[in-house]
């Protein structure tokens, strides 16, 4: 490749605005994969191929939503992957130590946060992407490959399902 083609490509995909949203990324991954490692790896391999395919991403067009898109993707291909294979017991207990929060506030965001994790996948990242991470419905639509009626009633019945799940009527 010659120098100027790579100088042209180097202005494609901004590493400051792209550094901006991994913040984001985490948070999403994290809900998606509900494990720091997990989530963490997920969110580098998403960057990883943003970066191969930065001659992808043309300048003025949603990079949160370009990022969002690959991570989400990342995320099933990875789960059909794993659904093959049977590594061993991921539910060992020895390698997930806590201490049990006393605040009352973080009892409830705990609860709250239990709700989401229990909701199916397809409402749960719905739900993260508009609710918790104040993705637009149309944004949302885009990353998630849907109408943005599904968006709108995904959103909907999740809000929902958790408050049954919660038990009271408010989140």
């Amino acid at each position: 490749m010659l120098h100027d083609e790579m100088d042209g490509a180097s202005e494609i995909l901004d590493p400051d605005d792209t550094v901006e949203w991994i913040p984001a990324l985490r948070a999403f991954a994290r809900s998606l994969t509900r494990n720091g490692e997990e989530a963490d790896d997920l969110v580098q391999e998403t960057l990883l191929k943003a970066i191969r395919h930065k001659d992808k991403f043309r300048k003025g067009t949603n990079l949160r939503g370009w990022l969002f898109t690959i991570l989400r993707n990342s995320f099933y291909n990875g789960r059909v992957k794993t659904n093959r294979e049977h590594p061993g017991d991921a539910d060992c207990v020895s390698d997930k130590p806590w201490i049990a929060p006393t605040q009352e506030w973080t009892v409830r965001g705990n609860e709250v946060m239990a709700a989401v994790n229990r909701l199916p996948i397809h409402y749960r990242e719905m739900f993260i992407l508009v609710v918790m991470l104040g993705e637009s419905y149309e944004t949302s639509a885009e990353i998630c490959n849907v109408a943005m009626g599904t968006v709108k009633s995904r959103v909907n019945r999740a809000r929902a399902m958790i408050i049954e799940d919660l038990g009271d009527g408010e989140v």
